[in-house]
C-alpha cells in the first residue's frame, strides 16, 4: 500500500516565516514606535501643556529656564541652589561617584562650608547638608526651607529690602510635601528669585 509523506505539507516554508516576521515588525514599529508615541505626546500636549514642553518659564516672551532644572546664580542679591556634580548642565546630569569616605569630596564640602560662611556671615553647623551636597541629579531645582531662611539677611541686604519682605516671599512659594507626607518642605529657587525681581526695592 502506497502512503503520501505529508510531513513537508505541514512545516512552514522559508518564505511564510519570512513574509510573517516582517509582517510581525511592521505592525509592531507602527503601534509602538508611532501610535503609541503620538498617543502619549498628544495626551501630554492636551493635558499638561506646560510640564509636555519641559516645565518653561517666560518672561515677556523670552525663556528664562526650567522649573524643573537648577541654575547657578553668583550675584548675592539671589539665592544659591544646591551644588552641581555636573556643573547645571541637564545634558550631562549626574551626581558625583565619590562615596562619602573619598578624602576629595571631603576637601569639596570644606570648601562650599567655607564659602558659604563667608558669603552668608554663619556658622558651619548651620549650614544644612543640602547646600553643600550635589543631588543625584546634579541639577536639583529646589533647596530645604531651612537652606532658604539662611540666605534671607545676604539678599534682603543686597537689594534693600527688609528680611521680613524676604520671608514672607519664601512662604509663598514654600511647597509642601507630596501627598502632605513625602519629602520636606522646599522652595524652587528660580522661580523665587525671580519673584524677588519683581519687587521693587
Amino acid at each position: 500500500m502506497n502512503t503520501v509523506n505529508t510531513q513537508h505539507l505541514l512545516q512552514p516554508s522559508y518564505a511564510s516565516l519570512l513574509r510573517a516576521s516582517i509582517g510581525l515588525t511592521i505592525v509592531s514599529l507602527g503601534l509602538c514606535g508611532f501610535l503609541y508615541s503620538a498617543t502619549v505626546t498628544g495626551l501630554g500636549q492636551l493635558l499638561f501643556p506646560a510640564q509636555a514642553n519641559g516645565s518653561l518659564i517666560e518672561l515677556d516672551g523670552k525663556i528664562l529656564g526650567s522649573s524643573l532644572v537648577a541654575q547657578p546664580f553668583t550675584d548675592p542679591k539671589y539665592f544659591q541652589p544646591r551644588p552641581s556634580a555636573a556643573n547645571y548642565n541637564p545634558m550631562a546630569m549626574a551626581g558625583s561617584n565619590m562615596a562619602r569616605t573619598n578624602p576629595e569630596l571631603t576637601k569639596i564640602i570644606e570648601q562650599r562650608i567655607a564659602d558659604i560662611e563667608a558669603r552668608d556671615h554663619i556658622e558651619g553647623r548651620q549650614i544644612p547638608s543640602d547646600l553643600v551636597t550635589a543631588s543625584g541629579s546634579g541639577i536639583d531645582p529646589e533647596i530645604s526651607l531651612k537652606s532658604a531662611m539662611i540666605q534671607v539677611k545676604r539678599v534682603a541686604e543686597a537689594r534693600h529690602l527688609s528680611g521680613q519682605q524676604v520671608i514672607e516671599l519664601i512662604q509663598q512659594y514654600t511647597l509642601k510635601p507630596t501627598f502632605g507626607v513625602l519629602g520636606q518642605e522646599r522652595i524652587n529657587v528660580l522661580e523665587l528669585n525671580l519673584a524677588l525681581d519683581q519687587i521693587k526695592e
